[in-house]
């Protein structure tokens, strides 16, 4: 009961730190969305090898590295999260968190729909409908925007991808992290080098604090992720699934409240209606679950 607790702490931790993302990514400008994935991506990379060595994790890396299959799915989840950053900083920084917590609304049902067309899963009616509803609430918001939420859909399909990527892979959230941020790290690095020669980087010039703070995205990336990792170990699955919607409600809260974003009618209608169709899609899960525990019990006493 107390491991029960600690982990269901650590999981509000991990989304309530990924739902307070908008407040910190406006702290490293001036510079861009280029540029401050550039510097995340690096101090990242440094961070996740000191946690790599620390963790005992170097023979983990090391049996990613000798996987061939393992180091292509890994691949692709390095390019679609650095999209999914790139897209999430470049949302933050140009006053649209709300579009930003829009994506991570959707992408529940992104996921289920990848796995409808990657892993020709079935999906259930109530799934369907869920989806149907999702659908409709991405065709108002389409009307009320006068163009689809690009922002929105880049980051529920990114992060999809990246996890179907991640599942399939099925290997440690440290040492696969840390495999990723290596193979984006010397671009990244190697764009941050021009960028400075240049006299366009913003790494120094702004302050030591300022300095600090660049630095200080490689733990802003971690702590989340092994907040979320300890976590995941102590919870069910379902309690994780509920605690996901945790993060863009913070995001949408944050555009609202402190970002004084503005909400048109159509808008609410929009994401009335996601909202209604994560209600749809996680009630029906839930349904599920319990009648496939029951019938687990039934099998087990009749056994």
């Amino acid at each position: 009961m107390q491991e029960g607790r600690r982990g269901l702490a650590l999981g509000v931790a991990a989304y309530a730190m990924w739902g307070a993302f908008p407040l910190y990514w406006p702290l490293l400008e001036p510079g861009g969305a280029l540029e401050i994935l550039a510097h995340r991506v690096v101090w990242s990379l440094l961070t996740m090898g000191v946690l790599v060595v620390a963790l005992g994790r170097t023979g983990h890396l090391r049996a990613i590295v000798a996987d061939r299959r393992v180091r292509l799915l890994l691949l692709v989840a390095a390019v679609t999260i650095t999209s999914n950053w790139t897209t999430y900083i470049y949302g933050v920084n140009s006053g649209r968190v709300v579009e930003t917590s829009l994506g991570y609304f959707v992408n529940p049902l992104v996921t289920v729909l990848m796995g409808v067309l990657v892993l020709r899963e079935r999906l259930r009616p109530w799934q369907w409908a869920a989806m149907g509803i999702g659908f409709t609430a991405v065709c108002v918001l389409t009307l009320d925007y006068g163009r689809p939420p690009w922002i929105a859909i880049i980051l529920a399909f990114s992060f999809g991808t990246y996890g179907l990527a991640k599942k399939s892979a099925d290997v440690g959230a440290v040492e696969s992290l840390a495999f990723e941020t290596a193979v984006i790290a010397p671009f990244a690095l190697v764009y941050l080098v021009v960028l400075q020669a240049s006299g366009d980087g913003h790494l120094t010039g702004e302050g030591a604090g300022h300095v600090l703070l660049l630095m200080s995205a490689g733990l802003v990336t971690a702590v989340p992720l092994i907040c979320f990792g300890a976590a995941a170990t102590r919870v069910s699955m379902v309690s994780l699934g509920l605690l996901q919607y945790l993060a863009p409600t913070i995001q949408f809260v944050l555009g609202l409240l402190v970002f004084d974003e503005a909400m048109s009618p159509g808008r609410w209608v929009g994401f009335a209606l996601v909202w209604l169709a994560l209600v749809v899609f996680t009630s029906e899960a839930l349904r599920h679950r319990r009648r496939q525990l029951a019938l687990a019990a039934e099998a087990t006493t009749a056994a």
